[in-house]
């Protein structure tokens, strides 16, 4: 897709993202009709979701990345066969590892990843689940990082934007080793490192039954 033609994510100072140009949109339930461009909540208030309806204005949402936040820093896990990178500063802990391949994935573990533990072809399979980018890998020298696709927005249920197809994000920096073609944005307020999803939306039972 040309550049020019390329939908683009703002995420706009103590408000909203400024979404311009998508086309594919939708949550649980299926497509959600897209606007030229929409202003998608990230303070968590709105009644509205997931649009904004200027709630950021009354409950002091902050867009500031935080203090504490898991350190921004990319680990390398090398087997035989696949080497494993890891940045758990831009983890959303959707559990598609921990919970698809824990042979390899072990939970509250240090090292918490075991290359050799399963196949390359099963490990690649998990990674193509992780939907922030924090995991990607490398074999035969060449790092996998990116995944073909069409620029989307999906709502996760009670979680992120999931972001895929590389839409443009803007003025925006991104995590060591991070992907710039799917990532995860936090639209319930309250990470730490603004504007990923850290994963907060599990510990401040972040509700949205609309989507």
């Amino acid at each position: 897709m040309d550049s020019k033609n390329k939908p683009s994510i703002s995420p706009l100072k103590n408000g909203p993202y400024l979404v311009k140009g998508l086309e594919n949109f939708a949550n649980r339930r299926g497509p959600v009709e897209p606007k030229e461009t929409m202003a998608l909540c990230r303070c968590g208030g709105s009644g509205n979701k997931p649009f904004c309806d200027g709630t950021h204005e009354k409950n002091g949402f902050s867009s500031d990345k935080l203090d504490g936040r898991v350190e921004d820093k990319r680990e390398n896990y090398r087997g035989k066969e696949i080497t494993i990178h890891d940045n758990r500063g831009i983890c959303a802990h959707a559990g598609r590892c921990t919970d698809g391949l824990a042979a390899v994935f072990h939970l509250n573990e240090e090292p918490w990843i075991h290359p050799d533990s399963a196949s390359p072809e099963e490990i690649i399979a998990t990674i193509n689940k992780c939907p922030s980018g924090a995991l990607s890998y490398t074999i035969r020298d060449q790092e996998h990082r990116n995944r073909p696709g069409e620029p989307s927005i999906f709502i996760a249920p009670n979680g992120p934007y999931v972001v895929s197809g590389g839409p443009d994000l803007v003025d925006t920096e991104r995590g060591e080793g991070a992907s710039e073609e799917h990532f995860t944005m936090c639209r319930c307020g309250g990470s730490k490192n603004k504007p990923f999803c850290d994963g907060s939306h599990w510990y401040n039972k972040f509700q949205d039954d609309k989507n």
